[in-house]
């Protein structure tokens, strides 16, 4: 018996239920030592910027300059890509990168952040970071769902 194959043709928007739309590209090169600074000379400098769970997984490697100054980089990139007007209108705290099972990085927003996340109509964001011992690097790119 012969097989018949038949093979339907669709669009790329058609094929994706939800087209998806880049809204925003965020990037930030840090110093290490500029942060290491930072954390020495101001004691109320940890906690203004970085959430509890952030100053944990920092302070708890052999370098944690190196590791806070990849988070700064974090929340520099994410401004950036959402179109920063003003770093004072933000609690950095509230922009915070967290690490999956297999060592991805990933933030997370809390508060108004996460609020004018959504009311942007914003669906993901996306964030990579790198670093030595004296620079680190965060890109972020952030999705829209578009409709047709």
């Amino acid at each position: 018996e012969n097989l018949k194959i038949t093979c339907t043709a669709f669009t790329f928007s058609e094929y994706l239920y939800t087209p998806i739309m880049i809204a925003g590209i965020g990037t930030d090169l840090c110093e290490v030592n500029r942060i290491a600074q930072k954390l020495q000379a101001n004691s109320e400098f940890r906690e203004h910027v970085f959430s509890a769970e952030e100053i944990a997984y920092c302070e708890s490697k052999k370098n944690p300059p190196m590791h806070y100054a990849a988070r700064w980089a974090a929340k520099e990139a994410y401004l950036k890509a959402y179109g920063l007007q003003f770093i004072g209108n933000h609690r950095l705290p509230d922009i915070e990168t967290k690490l999956d099972q297999h060592g991805k990085p990933f933030m997370v927003l809390h508060g108004n952040e996460a609020k004018s996340f959504e009311s942007r109509k914003l669906s993901k964001i996306h964030l990579s970071l790198s670093h030595t011992e004296t620079l680190a690097i965060a890109y972020v790119i952030l999705e829209t769902e578009s409709s047709l």
